[in-house]
């Protein structure tokens, strides 16, 4: 019996020019010609009253973790304190950049000009870190918040956003997106509470909601 030729299941991903992101020996952001002609950085928002939105981000951000893209994580509500198991899973991963910004849920908190201090410092360094290119991927978590309650301001983000260098995929989360952001972003899911278990009485827990 003659064996079945055996191919690359890699290869139909692109030509001997094209080195894909998946591909063995890919060298990751410094390698050009990874990106398909047709890729582009978008903004992607997810907001909305339903559980999910942190959840579905995540799972983009492992995508892009696969696919070799440099990756950063801001959260701007859940305080270093905060045992979050995705990022337990991003530094077992390795090669995902976490800060945490704020100073646990702020709406509860006892000093708001401190959160509000906490948020701007975060933003200042998103700043940073979208003008020197540092990400390919960068998922600003529950940045909606602060911008809802004016301590960052919304035509900022949307300018600095619109006018990013490179090739910088944005995803921002959290309830009550502004107007401008989601006029700007490519990508807007609405995530709809039919059901939520605190309905009945049930408290957050670990692995579902942290």
């Amino acid at each position: 019996m003659t064996d079945m030729p055996t191919t690359d299941p890699l290869a139909k991903h692109g030509g001997d020019d094209v080195d894909v992101p998946h591909r063995p020996g890919d060298r990751g952001s410094a390698e050009p010609k990874r990106r398909k002609p047709r890729d582009r950085a978008l903004v992607m928002v997810y907001t909305g009253q339903g559980k999910g939105k942190s959840t579905a981000a995540f799972g983009m951000l492992l995508r892009a973790w696969a696919r070799r893209y440099r990756c950063g994580v801001f959260q701007f509500v859940k305080s270093g304190k905060w045992k979050v198991g995705e990022a337990k899973a991003a530094a077992a991963l390795g090669g995902i950049d976490w800060e945490k910004m704020g100073d646990g849920w702020s709406w509860l908190s006892r000093d708001l000009d401190e959160s509000a201090d906490l948020a701007r410092e975060g933003w200042a360094e998103v700043k940073r870190a979208i003008a020197e290119e540092r990400y390919e991927f960068l998922l600003l978590d529950e940045i909606t918040y602060p911008i809802k309650w004016g301590w960052i301001d919304a035509a900022e983000v949307v300018e600095t956003l619109r006018t990013r260098p490179g090739f910088q995929h944005v995803v921002i989360t959290g309830r009550d997106a502004a107007p401008e952001l989601i006029e700007l972003a490519d990508l807007v899911t609405e995530v709809t509470k039919v059901k939520h278990p605190m309905d009945q009485g049930i408290r957050a827990q670990q692995g579902i909601e942290w």
